[in-house]
C-alpha cells in the first residue's frame, strides 16, 4: 500500500507488531522503543513550553531594564559617507547604510565621537539617529516586545527540536544495531541451510 496511509499502517505495525508470529524479538524492542521516543516527545511539550516562557519572562525582564537605560540622540557625521555599502548576508549593516565618524552630546552636554551607521554617500553633517547608554555612549536599541516573544518561542522550539532530536538519533542508532543483528542472523540461517542440503 502506498501513500499517507500505507506509511499511517507500517508505522502503526511497527510500532505495535501485536502477536504477529512472525514478529522477531529485536522487532518487539524496536517497537517498545519507538513508543517511548514518541511519549519522549510528547511530554517534552510542555518542559518545552515552560521554557520558552521562563525565556520570554527574562527577556522582558532585561527589555525593562534597556529601556530605563538607554536613551534615543542624534548624532551628526564629520565626514561624507563612502559610497560603499555593506552587503546583506543577516548581519552588520543594512546594504544601504556604512560606517562613518560622527559626534553626539549626552544628557550632561559632554561631546562624544565615534563610528555610526549611515546612508551610503551622505554627506557630512548628517543627522544619524543613535541610542546612548547612561554614561553617553554608543548601544542598541532596547529589546522590543515582539523580540522577546520570538525569543521565548525560538527557545521552545529549539528545546523540543534538541530533545526529539536525541530521541530519533537513539532510535536510529538502535535500529542499525538490530538489522545489523538481523541481517548476521539471516546469513547463519542461510549458510546452515546450505551446509544442510549437502546430506
Amino acid at each position: 500500500m502506498r501513500g499517507p496511509s500505507g506509511r499511517i499502517t507500517r508505522f502503526r505495525r511497527r510500532l505495535h507488531p501485536g502477536r504477529n508470529p512472525i514478529a522477531r524479538a529485536g522487532d518487539r524492542v524496536e517497537a517498545v522503543l519507538l513508543m517511548l521516543v514518541v511519549a519522549g516527545a510528547l511530554l517534552a511539550v510542555p518542559f518545552a513550553a515552560a521554557f520558552g516562557s521562563d525565556t520570554y519572562a527574562a527577556q522582558t525582564t532585561r527589555a525593562g531594564e534597556e529601556r530605563t537605560t538607554r536613551h534615543p540622540a542624534t548624532a551628526v557625521s564629520l565626514t561624507a559617507a563612502s559610497g560603499q555599502s555593506y552587503g546583506t548576508d543577516g548581519a552588520g549593516a543594512p546594504a544601504d547604510q556604512t560606517t562613518v565618524e560622527a559626534a553626539w552630546f549626552d544628557a550632561r552636554g559632554t561631546r562624544h565621537t565615534g563610528e555610526v551607521l549611515a546612508d551610503a554617500g551622505s554627506p557630512a553633517g548628517t543627522r544619524v539617529s543613535v541610542w546612548l547608554d547612561q554614561h553617553g555612549e554608543l548601544t542598541s536599541e532596547p529589546l522590543s516586545p515582539s523580540a522577546s516573544a520570538a525569543d521565548g518561542v525560538f527557545a521552545a522550539v529549539l528545546l523540543w527540536v534538541a530533545v526529539t532530536g536525541a530521541l530519533a538519533g537513539l532510535y536510529g542508532a538502535v535500529r542499525f544495531v538490530l538489522s545489523r543483528l538481523h541481517a548476521a542472523a539471516w546469513d547463519r540461517a542461510w549458510a546452515q541451510a546450505r551446509h544442510d542440503s549437502r546430506f
